[in-house]
């Protein structure tokens, strides 16, 4: 019952995301809602993964400064790793966020040189700040409310002298003496001096225009005189005199008029007095900030002084009801019961579907990604959808609670949303696309502007072999049609290295694939890119599919075209006998061709500038945008649709991604009709037919 109580004050985590890490926060009120809800306002606290790279690198440069300064013990990297987790920066922002989201209470201490940074790590839920974080102008600050304990903030005390020895040092240097007790005056003396020093007080503020204008009555006047920095001149006055009443009365009214004291509460303005109270609601007793802010023109020293006698007016009794009288209305705490729903990013249980683990789509064998640890009793999904990682349940904790993984990982940094934007916790496909070069068109101009370089990208024998042995983890042409889609490598050489035998007697073989000339691709690729010339444009004609048999000319083709039923060629293997004019022809290849016009190996027909396969390799020139022609539309026949049937959607697919290649059908084989025995009347005996 007592961990499920939140307080004021308390420092707890909150949750936004299923997905992200836990927030961190400091209650500082607790209000209940129109609707009966509780909303609790926080104070921020902000990861290191929250902040850019720019303040990353401000902040490890403060932590080594203080590991030098505080002479920490050594630490290991997976040490040093972690204690980066257990870093938070404060800030001054607020927000409201519900108390149903509450999951849980943390410690959050300010760090000074007497802590041992290793103890953070030996504590759950323990956490360390030293800077303070503003979110607005993007920077870190030291904390100037520091506790001074350490070596160099104690007090050097000297030896006890001896008896009879002397001390031989310069009071003088030492201390000042402002009163002494022993004083030749008696108490209703001093006391008439005080009352003339307040009169004295109260004449010159009466010759004083600016102080006429702040205190008009009398009685104000009077009441400032009276404030102890008239007493303290008094006093002083005493003391440089002697004690001497005479030369201490001549004093308070020299030649030129009475001597006019005032304190920080007569020099501030009634506007100066507001701008500080504002400034004290929000930054509470951090004057640096308050003079920073609010009252620059002022000296850290006039606000102190102004903030310890604001103390005695009534206007600080007034805000201090009212602050009492607010607090009571308000709720002193809430009880939010333990959170038990599921969390979305867990793998069920084992489906029967085989080569899964964990949930649909998730390999087995896959380990986990912060302790690499293969067993655990509840799985959770981690990073990327598509990079299929997860962690085990006592690394989710930790992500959740402290924002990273238990050791370093390559994967951690990618689930980072940005670091000036709000953090998330995977990165979507737009956000991928969006880090090309060629999504802008100042990249792609800086990147044409470069000198094209060849390279090659020379793969290892274990990778070859992991692309094999793992294919249903690689899933290679999925890959490659989604090249902007990361591949988990270290997944992929973890399983290869399970899947692999460990005894092996002999080197599994690469299959050697012939790769042919660099000369007879580029022909190759010459005759795939048919030369498209420029031509006139032709006048617009207008679509009449009646007109089948209408010959095109080079200039109908370059310019407004209508839709015509252009026939596509189709290469066909026929394994049956055919006969043709009479002619028996058995398993020849030979081209089908609908409509009887000349087509190329893509089924299109030639225009002007287009060549087949057999003639010469002419260099293509280059056609602008503008000057390119209007593209063909092809209307298939019904002899296309009905041979598009006998394709399967595989083959379908291969023809797309390969339209130049020509497309090999087999038609069924139609039933042969069985030849009937003709039995002559003179013979008795059967004739035996031969196929």
């Amino acid at each position: 019952m007592a961990a499920n109580m939140y307080r004021v004050g308390d420092y707890v985590y909150f949750e936004n995301s299923s997905s992200n890490p836990y927030l961190i926060r400091r209650i500082e009120e607790l209000n209940k809602t129109a609707n009966g809800n509780v909303e609790a306002k926080v104070v921020c606290l902000f990861r290191r993964r929250d902040i850019s790279a720019n303040l990353n690198t401000l902040a490890d440069s403060n932590a080594r400064d203080f590991e030098e300064e505080s002479k920490q013990p050594s630490t290991s990297e997976q040490q040093k790793h972690q204690l980066k987790h257990r870093e938070l920066f404060l800030s001054r922002q607020f927000e409201s966020l519900p108390a149903t989201h509450i999951r849980g209470k943390c410690n959050v201490t300010l760090l000074n040189e007497t802590d041992v940074l290793t103890g953070y790590l030996e504590r759950e839920d323990c956490f360390f700040y030293s800077l303070v974080f503003d979110p607005v102008q993007k920077t870190l600050l030291a904390d100037q409310g520091e506790i001074r304990v350490g070596s160099k903030y104690q007090a050097e005390i000297p030896d006890k002298l001896a008896e009879g020895d002397s001390d031989n040092r310069v009071q003088e240097k030492l201390e000042t003496k402002v009163w002494d007790l022993n004083n030749q005056l008696k108490d209703p003396q001093i006391d008439q001096f005080l009352v003339v020093a307040r009169a004295v007080g109260t004449f010159a503020r009466a010759l004083d225009c600016s102080s006429s204008i702040r205190q008009p009555s009398l009685h104000m006047s009077a009441a400032a005189a009276s404030r102890d920095i008239t007493l303290f001149h008094a006093m002083d006055t005493l003391q440089k005199n002697g004690y001497d009443l005479a030369k201490a009365m001549s004093t308070l009214v020299p030649q030129g008029g009475p001597v006019l004291c005032r304190d920080e509460m007569e020099e501030w303005s009634a506007s100066e007095a507001m701008l500080f109270e504002e400034a004290l609601e929000k930054y509470g007793k951090d004057f640096n900030d308050i003079r920073q802010d609010f009252l620059p023109w002022k000296s850290l020293a006039s606000v102190v002084q102004f903030y310890y006698m604001w103390k005695t007016t009534d206007r600080y009794i007034q805000q201090k009801r009212l602050k009492a009288a607010e607090a009571d209305s308000k709720l002193k705490q809430v009880y939010i019961p333990t959170y038990t729903k599921p969390n979305p990013n867990q793998i069920n249980a084992p489906v029967s579907k085989p080569g899964m683990n964990g949930a649909t789509g998730y390999q087995k064998g896959l380990s986990c990604e912060s302790c690499h640890t293969a067993q655990s009793q509840q799985w959770y999904a981690w990073g990327p959808p598509n990079m299929q990682c997860r962690l085990c349940a006592s690394c989710w904790i930790y992500w959740k609670k402290y924002g990273g993984l238990k050791t370093p990982t390559q994967l951690e940094g990618a689930t980072r949303a940005g670091s000036d934007a709000a953090p998330r916790g995977h990165m979507t496909r737009q956000e991928v696309q969006g880090m090309s070069p060629f999504t802008s068109s100042a990249g792609r101009a800086k990147l044409l502007a470069k000198n094209r370089q060849t390279f090659i990208l020379q793969t290892t024998k274990l990778t070859r072999i992991a692309r094999r042995v793992c294919q249903d983890i690689l899933q290679s042409r999925r890959a490659a049609r989604r090249p902007y889609a990361s591949i988990n490598a270290n997944a992929v050489k973890a399983e290869c290295m399970i899947r692999l035998p460990k005894a092996a007697k002999s080197a599994m073989k690469n299959r050697l694939i012939p790769r042919p000339s660099l000369i007879d691709i580029v022909k190759e690729l010459a005759v795939q890119a048919p030369l498209k010339l420029k031509a006139p444009r032709g006048a617009p004609t207008p679509i009449n599919r009646n007109q089948v048999n209408q010959p095109r000319s080079a200039s109908a083709l370059l310019g407004k075209r209508p839709f015509d039923n252009v026939s596509i060629t189709y290469k066909d293997t026929l394994t049956f006998p055919q006969v043709e004019n009479g002619v028996h022809r058995s398993k020849r290849s030979h081209w089908l061709q609908a409509g009887g016009n000349s087509l190329s190996t893509n089924g299109r027909p030639f225009a002007l500038g287009m060549r087949a396969a057999n003639q010469s390799v002419i260099k293509r020139q280059k056609v602008s945008q503008g000057d390119a022609p209007n593209p063909v539309v092809f209307v298939a026949t019904k002899d296309t649709r009905a041979l598009r049937k006998h394709l399967t959607q595989a083959e379908m697919r291969r023809v797309a991604r390969k339209p130049h290649l020509p497309v090999r059908i087999k038609l069924p084989v139609p039933p042969r009709p069985l030849p009937v025995p003709i039995i002559p009347p003179s013979t008795s005996e059967p004739i035996v037919l031969e196929d």
